[in-house]
């Protein structure tokens, strides 16, 4: 599990141009306009779980998708294993008592500080990137969520290429 902010702009890109030709203009949308999203990848069958976040990432909007994580990860018995980073929040005294109460059948393994390499929901935010976000335009960020979100569904239903790219 980890948390994403989409930015309005486009990501840059490097290109081989002719030396006759004149620089490309890239068109931008000023500001700092963005869009969150708190996402998990259920390994076993490759669903991607994912909620948008309009305000912003928090203990309530945390616990909030921790629920809706272990309400759709349930199992005939077995133990649900969440990798999560050491954000405070997902630490938060506000639902330390839910996480105990979950804890025989849904449990979280928070990595080492500073290690956004491990997790491997980190791999769907760069190819959410490189499929629908890379070196485009978005006039609105309407059109920024409709690009994310439609990928998003294809994958809600489940994913061999997320189940591969997850896999520990």
């Amino acid at each position: 599990m980890d948390e994403v902010l989409f930015q309005q702009i486009g990501s840059r890109c490097r290109m081989w141009i002719a030396p006759e030709d004149r620089q490309p203009v890239s068109i931008q949308q000023p500001g700092r306009k963005c869009v969150g999203y708190f996402g998990a990848v259920r390994v076993r069958d490759g669903k991607f779980i994912y909620s948008r976040e309009d305000d912003k990432f928090n203990a309530e909007t945390s616990w909030a998708f921790l629920k809706k994580v272990e309400e759709q990860s349930r199992s005939d018995g077995k133990t649900v294993v969440l990798i999560i980073d050491n954000a405070r929040y997902h630490h938060a005294k506000m639902h330390k008592a839910w996480r105990e109460e979950v804890s025989s059948g849904f449990r979280l393994e928070f990595l080492p500080p500073y290690s956004p390499e491990l997790n491997p929901i980190e791999r769907v935010w760069r190819l959410t990137r490189r499929r629908r976000l890379h070196n485009q335009y978005f006039p609105t960020l309407e059109s920024l969520r409709s690009a994310a979100e439609s990928l998003f569904e294809t994958w809600a239903t489940g994913s061999e290429d997320l189940r591969r790219l997850c896999r520990i």
